[in-house]
């Protein structure tokens, strides 16, 4: 083997490790994301399945930033508020947002995110993730005649 031989093959060797170091990355990113993305699907269930088993309370939420501490609360509204904003802090921090949107008897849910790794990928002007969760919380009543 000559020596210009061996710089080719190691020069396709360089390549196919370049390769395969960006397929590792982006699986990774690809995972981060998941996983973001089903932490505010528990978090969107959860509240989802609260406001159900409180169906005659108003949870019209218009953001995070007009929830109270609950200290001493004895309203399972404002408990349910307290814990949806500390999921998301937890999950999120400080660029998570959350809104509930109450309209009769169906319920819109919107949590969003700054995904950093997933910048990258789309469109940088637009950084936040959202997930929507839509459903209806009760059977309208039914109207006669």
């Amino acid at each position: 083997m000559t020596l210009v031989e061996v710089l080719i093959s190691v020069l396709i060797l360089a390549v196919g490790v370049l390769g395969a170091a960006a397929i590792q990355l982006n699986a990774l990113i690809y995972t981060d994301s998941s996983k973001m993305r089903t932490q505010a699907s528990f978090i969107a269930y959860d509240m989802m399945d609260r406001i159900r088993a409180n169906p005659d309370a108003d949870y019209s939420l218009a953001g995070l930033g007009s929830v109270t501490a609950t200290a001493g609360s004895t309203m399972a509204r404002d408990v349910d508020f307290h814990d949806f904003k500390t999921s998301i802090g937890h999950f999120a921090g400080a660029s998570g947002t959350g809104r509930i949107e109450v309209n009769g008897r169906a319920v819109t849910i919107t949590i969003g995110w700054s995904d950093q790794r997933a910048d990258n990928m789309t469109d940088a002007a637009t950084p936040n993730v959202t997930f929507v969760l839509n459903s209806r919380v009760a059977v309208d009543p039914v109207v006669t005649p």
